[in-house]
C-alpha cells in the first residue's frame, strides 16, 4: 500500500477544529513563487499549481522508468498548500484585496528526493511535457513552533478561525511570529472544484515565538 503522508502524520495535515501548538520540522518542498488574485482564472496561481504537480507526478511515477531514486517507495502525493503574505501588511491578510496576493505554492518531497534528483525531474518534465519549468524550485523550509487549526468552510471565513487561533496562542504565553520568512501557511485537504464550500477543509497555521518575559516561562 502506497505510504500517504496525511494518515501518517496525522498530527501536521488532520489537526482538529480547536487551535493546538505544534513544531514543525525542517521539510523539503517542490515550490513555485507568484502574485496576484487566487481566483482569476487564467492567473498566476493557478499557473503555479499546474507546475507543481506536473514534477510531484514525474517524481512519484519515476519508478516506472528507467531512472531508478536511491531509497524510494511507492507514496500518496502529500495535498497541496501555500505560504500567503501581502507586502506592507504584517499577521495579517486583507482577503478583500486578493489582487496584492503574494504566495510561495508548494508540495512536500519524499526524504529520498535529494537536489539532484528534483534537478532530473525537473528536466524529465520539460522533455516530456514540452513545458517551461524553470519556475519551480527545491524549498527546505524549517517552519518551527506553530499553531495550527483546521478551518471548516470558505477561504473568506478563515479570519473567525484565525482569532481563535490568535487567542489560544496568548493564552498559552506566544505571540504572533509572522516575518519576511515565516509566514501564514494554508494546507488544502479539500478540491474546490469539487467539495461544497461549507465543506472545505483547510489546515491554517501561524508561526508563533514565547513571549520575553512572560509569567508563562518557568
Amino acid at each position: 500500500m502506497a505510504f500517504d503522508y496525511k494518515k501518517e502524520y496525522k498530527e501536521f495535515y488532520m489537526p482538529k477544529n480547536k487551535p493546538s501548538i505544534i513544531e514543525i520540522p525542517k521539510m523539503n518542498y517542490i515550490a513555485v513563487r507568484g502574485s496576484g488574485n487566487p481566483n482569476e482564472e487564467n492567473g498566476d496561481y493557478k499557473k503555479t499549481i499546474g507546475l507543481l504537480y506536473g514534477i510531484a507526478y514525474t517524481i512519484k511515477m519515476s519508478y516506472k522508468g528507467s531512472h531508478k531514486i536511491d531509497g524510494f517507495f511507492e507514496y500518496v502525493v502529500p495535498p497541496l498548500e501555500g505560504f500567503w503574505w501581502q507586502d506592507g501588511m504584517k499577521g495579517t491578510i486583507d482577503y478583500n484585496n486578493k489582487d496584492a496576493m503574494r504566495f510561495i505554492s508548494v508540495i512536500r518531497l519524499p526524504d529520498f528526493v535529494t537536489k539532484s534528483e528534483f534537478d532530473w525531474a525537473i528536466e524529465e518534465a520539460t522533455k516530456k511535457k514540452k513545458e517551461d519549468f524553470s519556475r519551480v524550485e527545491f524549498l527546505t523550509y524549517d517552519e518551527g513552533i506553530c499553531v495550527q487549526c483546521m478551518h471548516l468552510g470558505s477561504y473568506d471565513d478563515e479570519l473567525t478561525t484565525i482569532n481563535l487561533m490568535h487567542n489560544y496562542m496568548k493564552e498559552n504565553g506566544y505571540e504572533l511570529d509572522i516575518t519576511d520568512t515565516r509566514y501564514h501557511h494554508e494546507i488544502y485537504l479539500s478540491d474546490p472544484r469539487k467539495c461544497d464550500v461549507s465543506k472545505l477543509k483547510t489546515v491554517i497555521r501561524h508561526p508563533i515565538k514565547k513571549i520575553e518575559n512572560s509569567d508563562f516561562e518557568k
